[in-house]
Formats: C-alpha cells, sequence, structure tokens
C-alpha cells in the first residue's frame, strides 16, 4: 500500500500560492518516507455545476506538468469530475475518497480549500476531520504580494490583460502552454519567417492579442527565444480565428506533430494590421532584436 501526504486544491496556473501548499506536502512526505501527491479535478466544479465556462491558465496537462517539473511531485491524482464526485459529502470525500482509495496519512490545503458536495467542506472541517481520524493536517495561511492576494483569478485577469510580466511574478514562472505543432497557411515561409502554429486549448485562456517575447522548448529539452503572435493575424487571415505562431529565432527545423512549450515572458506590442507583408516583415524584425535583447538582458 502507498501511502501518500495529499495536496488538495485546483492548482489553476500552478501559482506562489499554491508553491508554499506543495513545498509543505513534500517535506512532510520526505519527513514521513511516504509519496507525496496532488489531488484534483479535470475540470472546475464551479463550471460543471453552473454550465458557465470558466476559462482557465492552463490545460490540465501543462497544471500536472508544472507540479511535476517545478516542485517534483510526480503522484498528480487528477479525478474526473464526475456524479460520484458531484456527489460525495465532504466527510466521505476525506473518509471513502482521499483515505481509503488513496491511502492518505496526511493533508494540505489551502486557507480557502472547500470541497465535497455543495462545497459544505471547510479548512477547519478538515482539521477537525483529520484530528478524529488521526491524520496529519496542514492549513496553509494565503500567499501575498504588494499586499494583494496571489490567487488564479487574479492571475487569469492579468493575462486577459497581457500583462505577463506581472502574471509571471504572481505565478512565480513562465506562463506556459504546451501544445502540438499544427500546419499553418505557410505564409511566415514565404517572407522568410517560419512560423510554429498552436491553437490555444478548450477551456484555457487566450493572452490579449499582440506580439510576446517568449521561449520555446522542443522535446528534447533544447529551447529558442521566440517571436510569439497571438491573435487572427489581420494582416494576412480573415481577421477571426485566433492563432499561437512563434517564430523561432536561430532554428532551422520541422517541428510539425511535435509537442513543444511556450513560456511567455514579455508583452512586446498590442496586435495590428500592416499595409503589406513588407510592412509586416520589418515590423516582425524589429521584433526580433527586443525578443533578443530582452533575453539577453536577464
Amino acid at each position: 500500500m502507498k501511502e501518500r501526504v495529499i495536496a488538495l486544491g485546483f492548482f489553476d496556473g500552478v501559482h506562489l500560492g499554491h508553491a508554499a501548499l506543495l513545498r509543505r506536502t513534500a517535506e512532510e512526505a520526505a519527513a514521513r518516507g511516504v509519496t507525496p501527491a496532488v489531488f484534483t479535478f479535470d475540470r472546475v466544479p464551479k463550471e460543471v455545476l453552473t454550465g458557465i465556462p470558466c476559462p482557465l491558465i492552463n490545460s490540465p496537462e501543462d497544471r500536472a506538468d508544472l507540479v511535476r517539473r517545478l516542485y517534483g511531485i510526480r503522484d498528480v491524482i487528477m479525478v474526473p469530475f464526475d456524479d460520484e464526485m458531484r456527489t460525495t459529502t465532504w466527510a466521505d470525500f476525506v473518509t471513502k475518497v482521499l483515505v481509503d482509495r488513496y491511502h492518505a496519512v496526511h493533508l494540505v490545503a489551502g486557507h480557502d480549500h472547500h470541497f465535497g458536495h455543495k462545497n459544505q467542506g471547510s479548512p477547519e472541517l478538515l482539521v477537525q476531520k483529520c484530528a478524529e481520524l488521526g491524520l496529519g493536517c496542514d492549513i496553509i495561511p494565503k500567499v501575498e504580494i504588494g499586499g494583494i492576494t496571489v490567487s488564479s483569478t487574479y492571475i487569469r485577469r492579468l493575462v486577459e490583460l497581457g500583462q505577463i510580466e506581472r502574471a509571471n511574478r504572481f505565478l512565480g514562472h513562465p506562463h506556459t502552454l504546451t501544445q502540438v505543432v499544427r500546419h499553418g497557411r505557410r505564409i511566415g515561409r514565404t517572407i522568410g519567417i517560419p512560423t510554429v502554429n498552436l491553437t490555444v486549448p478548450p477551456h484555457v485562456l487566450v493572452p490579449s492579442h499582440g506580439v510576446y517575447a517568449t521561449r520555446v522548448f522542443l522535446p528534447n529539452g533544447t529551447s529558442y527565444p521566440a517571436v510569439t503572435n497571438v491573435g487572427t493575424r489581420p494582416t494576412v487571415n480573415n481577421g477571426t480565428d485566433v492563432t499561437v505562431e512563434a517564430w523561432l529565432l536561430d532554428f532551422d527545423g520541422d517541428l510539425y506533430g511535435q509537442t513543444v512549450r511556450l513560456e511567455f515572458y514579455r508583452h512586446i506590442r498590442d496586435e495590428i494590421r500592416f499595409d503589406s507583408l513588407d510592412a509586416l516583415k520589418a515590423e516582425i524584425t524589429r521584433n526580433a532584436e527586443t525578443t533578443r535583447q530582452y533575453f539577453a538582458s536577464l
């Protein structure tokens, strides 16, 4: 039987507030000689219950990857938020799911974590239940930066506004999008600027339309600075389909069909329509220089 110290939460963005919780989980697991784990859902319970879409900072795959890559917690239990989960009382969630099914010996949750049917479970009730069951329990207080509580809601707003540098401060890492490279319209190649095309997964936030200094990580672990356009490509397109197009600087090769990780670092400019492809190329070349200078200054 694999005993676990389990962190509870949705972990959208895997931000600095979550970091305190994940570090505590890893620490307690190491002290006990058991497995650190995260328990989370594949989609936001509120979205399932209300039917109102809740665009997220990351896809479920990126959430799991960030937890593993940044905090070393390999065991990410991602459960579908289905009828069973929706109707499970908070007490049964602790005893029947976390303890009986996943062998929790210690639980870690945030100061505002609510769980179970109708969100009736609270941090206070969790502490009481753990004491009753002989489990360890930690409730992690809120984390603030400059008097603002670090929260997924606040970071979502920053991403939507294109305030990527500020979002990254609250995340504690660059905003991330991992996706398979798709075929685009290959217009970039005709002007000597070949790009990789990524689509934003359903239910994931698209950063504010514009051009960003980014870095692209390839499957073999190498990475390249890139100029990335998020938007509808008004100069070359019909102006409706949102795409994420990255021009990898100093890279030559075909990445079609491969999965790459795109990290956003800085908003360079808003998306604008150019009168000609030559004008577009000149501007992207300037953006490339800005991107090189940005990464050289880090």
